[in-house]
């Protein structure tokens, strides 16, 4: 992996997603850009009404260019269908842009973000809020949280709780709630009760 820089994002001053989408393509915040194929930016209306936000890219996602294609993003898919979400009417994205991961052969294994890069990243995700405003905010896993509630915040604890903005993001969305991202779920031993859980989280976002 590169050596990590930790410069930091640095977007335009603009809510036209378009162009931020653009200047991300070039952003060097931190080396993760060296190693992945190209930035991922979210996609979605601009004026969603919700807004989810995973970890970073997989593997699918950093060759194609968009959030949420690999086998987690179809998980995804399917559970936001069986609550009755669209995913054409949502804002995706991710809290880091670049794939961070190892070298294994021929595969390329997924390798968790460090706090400085998905801090160097954050003003990218800030940049989205700012630019959709939406009601709700769905936070997927502990990296994204974090990145939006700080490193005390605890899927375990908080999970399906509805949040108040922190005063640094006071009116960039209404309310955000969090659960487990979809990879956890494919990960785990009992993946149908972990899918089970995961399903009735996003029910119960959908409800607020």
């Amino acid at each position: 992996m590169p050596t990590t820089r930790a410069d930091g994002a640095a977007p335009p001053d603009t809510a036209d997603l378009t162009r931020l989408s653009r200047a991300a393509a070039d952003c060097t915040g931190c080396g993760l850009y060296r190693a992945a194929t190209q930035t991922v930016f979210g996609e979605g209306p601009r004026r969603a009404e919700i807004l989810i936000a995973g970890e970073q890219p997989g593997d699918q996602e950093d060759r194609q260019g968009r959030p949420f294609v690999g086998p987690a993003g179809r998980l995804l898919d399917e559970a936001l269908a069986e609550v009755g979400f669209e995913r054409e009417a949502l804002y995706v994205t991710n809290v880091v842009k670049h794939f961070k991961f190892t070298e294994r052969g021929k595969r390329r294994i997924h390798e968790k973000p460090s706090r400085t890069e998905v801090v160097a990243c954050r003003p990218w995700l800030v940049a989205e809020l700012r630019a959709v405003r939406p009601r709700l905010l769905l936070l997927l896993g502990a990296t994204a949280a974090q990145s939006v509630y700080g490193t005390a915040f605890r899927i375990t604890r908080q999970r399906g709780e509805p949040l108040a903005p922190p005063d640094e993001l006071a009116g960039l969305f209404g309310v955000a709630v969090a659960t487990v991202h979809p990879s956890a779920v494919l990960r785990a031993p009992d993946r149908e009760t972990a899918r089970t859980v995961f399903v009735a989280d996003l029910r119960a976002a959908r409800e607020r």
